[in-house]
């Protein structure tokens, strides 16, 4: 079976309006272009996967239970408009997790690649053609170190973020938004 190359999206900021800890399904937007962006992707032959990082969840904020619902809730909105999301990856430990079962330093914590390599391993993805991206640097340095290339993107605290850039972080390319980010990705992909 020949391996996919994917596009890993972080979810808040980047896919939906960072609302702090998403607590309630109303509070869940997508941004307006980002359905559009999924579809584009699809069909461009690219995988789509979120990874998030969910401190919600060590915190006591937010069930992992509650995270699967909006989960579900993204998939059947981008579902419903004729896109795919081909499967969710979230970390729920903190270092200093108030509940205990999730205090713990993981692999799968951003910037460590651990969701990432999971959903290679399990989705038979293609790291070196895929792209992660996000709105702040702990994504873009996550895709990088499990062999990505990187977008980062302006919304959420990607403004922000943009203006400094971590030293040990290489340049990549930042673009207003996830719409945009697909064009730059689907344009490389045929060069």
């Amino acid at each position: 079976m020949s391996s996919s190359p994917a596009i890993f999206l972080d979810r808040d900021g980047t896919m939906i309006e960072d609302v702090g800890y998403l607590d309630r399904l109303e509070r869940l937007m997508l941004f307006p272009y980002t359905i559009d962006a999924i579809r584009l992707l699809n069909r461009g032959g690219f995988k789509v996967v979120v990874v998030t990082s969910q401190a919600g969840v060590a915190h006591g904020s937010v069930t992992e239970e509650f995270l699967e619902e909006a989960h579900d809730v993204m998939t059947e909105q981008v579902a419903e408009a004729g896109g795919r999301i081909d499967a969710f990856y979230y970390c729920p430990h903190h270092p200093h997790a108030t509940l205990e079962k999730y205090r713990t330093e993981c692999e799968c914590r951003k910037p460590k690649p651990g969701m990432i390599l999971n959903a290679a391993r399990d989705l038979s993805l293609d790291l070196a053609r895929s792209f992660t991206v996000g709105d702040r640097w702990r994504d873009i340095e996550m895709g990088l170190a499990a062999g990505t290339k990187g977008v980062l993107v302006e919304t959420g605290y990607g403004k922000t973020e943009a203006l400094r850039r971590p030293a040990h972080v290489p340049a990549v390319p930042v673009v207003a938004n996830l719409i945009d980010a697909t064009s730059l990705i689907l344009g490389s992909a045929k060069g």
